[in-house]
């Protein structure tokens, strides 16, 4: 089969198109025809050895994919041959087949196409389970959201208003801006022109918000947890901005609020039940209209590394799918 491969760790451009061997599903695993491979911010750590999984060398990247499946390893009961699927599966997704673990899968409904499936399940999923098993958000409380136009930010906005919720969206252009706000956004903030920390304590009248949900980290993580009010919930989802912020202490002791980690790759390998339970109301709310998914570039798999370059030098809106 065709994949697109990291044989050294290194930059993107040095990724290498290639055959490789046909993977086999094991034990409660299935073999994936693939057909889209949604892009996300740690295939672009992982192929440098940046990302807290390691695989072993030579892999291809791609961590979340939607095809049909051709095979099924032994002990799988839930899904069939030729059904229509997206997975996660941490690497291996650039290619033209990849094994995935059925914990780890979920049918595609037939209201949502394969590529718009590639973009949803990680972006969405990861946003899903920050608000509401990690936040506990509710309808009539306040959010801000950091990265608002990338693919995990803008499922933020859109799912933090299906939820009833008070949307302050941020984001570092006037044009990414007017994108989450037609996603929903109820305010705006741009944090490459106005100071973060002041225009937040306008916009909530001092109160402060009640979660701030946090993909970007780096400069932005302390003007943003001091605009938190009391009791709030400061999401930690990624570090996109670069580096890992440090946040002074006092700062959850006199504000009474929780710094809370999202780490949903764990959560689906720990609660794979749960997992599916979320992704059927996420489903449903697509179908329903209220989750709108956005692909703003579509790249062949040759051309990963173009698209993985793309995404690094912050390019792009929304979600990326590389079509294998």
């Amino acid at each position: 089969m065709k994949a697109l491969v990291c044989e050294h760790f290194g930059p993107p451009e040095e990724l290498v198109f290639t055959d490789a061997a046909t993977p086999e599903p094991g034990a409660g695993e299935i073999l994936i025809e693939a057909q889209f491979c949604g892009l996300n911010f740690p295939d672009s750590l992982i192929i440098q050895n940046k990302y807290q999984m390691k695989p072993p060398l030579p892999f291809s990247p791609g961590g979340e994919v939607a095809g049909k499946i051709i095979k099924l390893g032994p002990g799988v009961q839930n899904f069939r041959v030729g059904d229509r699927v997206a997975a996660l599966t941490n690497w291996g997704a650039f290619a033209a087949c990849v094994v995935a673990s059925a914990a780890q899968t979920t049918l595609v409904p037939d209201s949502m196409d394969l590529a718009t499936a590639s973009a949803f399940t990680l972006a969405y999923g990861t946003s899903h389970h920050a608000l509401v098993q990690r936040a506990q958000l509710r309808a009539g409380e306040s959010i801000l959201i950091l990265g608002a136009a990338g693919g995990v930010g803008l499922a933020a906005v859109e799912i933090a208003k299906a939820l009833g919720a008070h949307v302050i969206a941020a984001a570092s252009s006037a044009e990414k801006l007017a994108l989450v706000q037609a996603h929903g956004a109820d305010e705006l903030v741009n944090y490459a022109t106005d100071d973060l920390k002041s225009t937040m304590k306008t916009l909530t009248h001092g109160r402060g918000v009640d979660v701030v949900f946090d993909p970007v980290g780096d400069i932005l993580a302390d003007p943003a947890f001091r605009s938190i009010g009391w009791g709030g919930r400061y999401l930690v989802v990624g570090f996109a901005g670069g580096k890992i912020p440090s946040l002074p202490l006092n700062l959850p002791l006199v504000k009474g609020a929780a710094i809370v980690g999202v780490f949903w790759g764990d959560f689906v390998a720990r609660s794979p039940e749960l997992h599916a339970q979320n992704m059927s109301e996420l489903y449903a709310w697509h179908a329903a209209g209220k989750l709108k998914p956005l692909i703003s570039a579509r790249f062949p798999l040759p051309q990963g590394g173009d698209a993985i370059r793309w995404m690094m030098d912050r390019k792009a809106v929304g979600k990326i799918v590389i079509e294998i």
